[in-house]
Parts: C-alpha cells; structure tokens; sequence
C-alpha cells in the first residue's frame, strides 16, 4: 500500500480540526464565561494564558516519552483529557477551577503536539512538509466552524456549552478510532537514510556546520513570534470588531470565521506548491511578509467591510508558519524528533502565556488598537527571523 499509514493521519487530522476549535473557544465565548465565572473579559484572557503555562511545563517532558514510548500513547491520553477540559469549563462556576481545567488544557496540546508531529513525519517520509503543513489546514477548518456553531447557538438562544459538548463528542469518537490504528515504529529506520523528494527541503545541509545556537535557537524564536501572530488576532479580532466598529457579538464571532477560510485556502496551496514548486525554508520568509502588509492594512483601515477582506487575508498570510517552523526544525535535528518538535513547541507555549497577558494589559489602558500595532511589531520580528533561517540554510548547504 502506497500510503499504510492513512488511518492514523486522518485520526490525526480530525484531533487538529478539533484543536482548531479549541484554539478561539475561550475567546469566542468571553462575554458567556465572564458571566459565568463573575470576572472582566480580561481575565478570559489571562485565562488563555494558563493554557500556554499547562504546555510550557508539560513539552519538553512530553517530547522525551515520545522518544521513547512513541506516538500513539501520548496522542490517545491528549485526546481523553481534552475531553475533561470541554465538558468541565461550562459547568465550572469558580475562576479557580476555570485556570485548572486550562491547565489541563495545555498539557493536551503538548501531548498532542509532541506525538502527531514525529508520527507524521516517519509514516510520511517523503511527504514530511506536505503532511505536516495540513495540520494548520485542518486547524483553520476547525477555526471556521466553531464560529458557525455559536452563531447558531446565540442565534437559538442555546446554551453556550454546546459550543464545548460537541468537539467532546468528536474528541471521543477520535479516541475510540485511533486505539484501534497502526502508527509507524519510530526506531525502525532510525540508522537508515530517509529518501525525500520535492516535498521536502532538498538540499541536504552538513552536520559539521549545524549549530543549535544559531539554527536552533532562531526556529525555536520564530515558533514564539509565528505562534503569538496568530494568537493575538484569534483572541482580539472579535473584540475589535465590537469595540472598534461596533458590530454586533454574532458579526464580530463571524470574523473568525473569514480568517480560517482564509486560514484553509492558504493552507491547501501551501501543501501544493511545496510539493512542487517550494521549499519550507522560502515559505517561512514570504508569509510573515504577508502578514505584515495585512496588519498594517488592518490598522490603518477601519471600514467594516473591508475588514472581512482583511480578516481572510490575516488567516490567508499567517496559516502554516509554525508548521513549516516545525517542519524545518525536525529536518535539520532529526535525531530526536520529539525533542526537537518539544523546542519549538515550547516556545510557542510560552507565546500563550505571554500574548495574552501583554495584550489584556494593551486592551486595558490603551485599547484593542494597541494590540494589532503589538501585533505588527512581532510580524517584523517574524520576517526577520525567516530571512536569517533562510541565510543560515543555504551557508550549512552541502552544495556551498
């Protein structure tokens, strides 16, 4: 069979669709969980940051069991927990019980993250980028519809826990599948040379001149400024929606929704052209370029509808960085996948504690605006970083 291992990657796939979900439920119900917990929306926010501090303490741990006891055991447990997470916080009357539940929260997604990353790659070896930029595709998908579901349920007058009860209904569905699924051994071709084709970086580069100081530490820094990217515009773009342009709660929720379709559209042609036309290493450098040019548009351009175009093309420019960043990393540290992946993903955990709570303070005393210019000072950083990666990877080339 061309492709053994289809099974997995499609449990695979429907986990990160969920995480899509996930990612912007805490933001896109704020105003119900304010309520309910008796707090300002703010500390929905710092809320979000607890989630961020679950997979920061949880990474590199989880990237080592991975190693060592492999895939499939840390993405069932991720995927089990993260139904305690859904189906606890509509019932949770106390902010304190709230921040123990995203705790959890964040110890699902480094679970998740450090055992679907390395089990795409090895049961995709010639395909690794391919495979593992659809995670973003499959997380804008979810990103999309989890807006659709609370507009329908605001607009039935619902209760706003639905919103949570049905990615833990899938969650369960996916649980079940994925104990009955094959995934690849880790150890099996561990000493063997992986054959790659177009999907992959071509050029091989040279051990002798890898270092992790340098290429390392700058894809662990862009995986924090690709990761807050994003993560300021799903926590604050519906906020500035009704703040800044006034439009109502379902109007502003629906914005998400042009930003994942975007998010998806991006995605899918990314996944086409680095299987033939592009490599990783390029992408990293033209799509924090994108973002960029979009943020400011954004800032500087207040009419509602152009704010739709804006809202696809936010998701459009800033779907699959981390993925590539992530990509990238496991290619030039392939001795140990998990632990590499467990890097960058922890650079992207702190992201989830420091944007929100840098940002609620923005909100706070200078307004939801000062969060989008925050925003186009960390896509700078980005751009910045990708230029370096690029550079380092054509010098460490064994064609140079």
């Amino acid at each position: 069979m061309k492709y053994p291992y289809w099974k997995m990657a499609s449990g695979i796939y429907l986990n990160y669709l969920l995480l899509g979900m996930i990612n912007i439920i805490l933001s896109s119900n704020m105003s119900f969980l304010s309520q309910q917990l008796g707090v300002e929306r703010t500390d929905i926010s710092s809320l979000i940051s607890v989630v961020g501090i679950g997979h920061l303490l949880s990474i590199n741990v989880s990237g080592k069991l991975s190693d060592r006891y492999g895939r499939k055991p840390l993405i069932v447990t991720a995927v089990f927990l993260y139904m305690i997470f859904l189906i606890g916080i509509p019932f949770t009357a106390q902010y304190k019980y709230a921040m123990g539940l995203a705790l959890i929260a964040g110890i699902c997604n480094s679970l998740l993250d450090s055992g679907s990353y390395p089990a795409l790659n090895e049961g995709f070896p010639n395909a690794a980028g391919t495979v593992t930029v659809l995670l973003k595709a499959f997380i804008s998908i979810g990103a999309v519809l989890l807006p659709i579901i609370i507009a329908f349920i605001i607009t039935n007058q619902m209760f706003y826990g639905y919103s949570f009860f049905v990615p833990a209904a899938l969650f369960l569905l996916s649980g079940l599948f994925l104990i009955r699924t094959n995934f690849p051994d880790p150890t099996k071709n561990k000493h063997k040379k992986q054959q790659v084709d177009d999907s992959h970086i071509k050029q091989p580069v040279d051990p002798a001149k890898l270092k992790f100081w340098k290429e390392g530490v700058a894809l662990i820094l862009n995986g924090f400024a690709s990761v807050s990217l994003f993560n300021v515009v799903q926590i604050w773009l519906p906020t500035f929606g009704q703040d800044v342009l006034h439009l109502s709660k379902v109007k502003s929720v629906e914005l998400l929704s042009y930003y994942g379709i975007g998010g998806i559209l991006s995605v899918l042609l990314l996944a086409i052209l680095l299987k033939r036309l592009m490599k990783p290493i390029t992408a990293m450098v033209i799509y924090p370029c994108m973002a960029l040019i979009t943020l400011i548009v954004l800032q500087f351009n207040h009419n509602p509808t152009i704010l739709t175009v804006v809202s696809f093309f936010l998701g459009f420019s800033m779907s699959g960085i981390f993925q590539l960043t992530a990509t990238v990393m496991m290619e030039l540290f392939s001795e140990k996948k998990g632990a590499s992946v467990s890097y960058v993903s922890a650079a992207a955990s702190i992201a989830f504690i420091v944007v929100p709570f840098v940002t609620s303070l923005l909100t706070k005393y200078l307004g939801v605006s000062s969060v989008f210019i925050f925003d186009i000072c960390l896509a700078c950083v980005s751009v910045v970083l990708g230029i370096y990666i690029f550079k380092r990877y054509k010098a460490i080339s064994v064609y140079n």
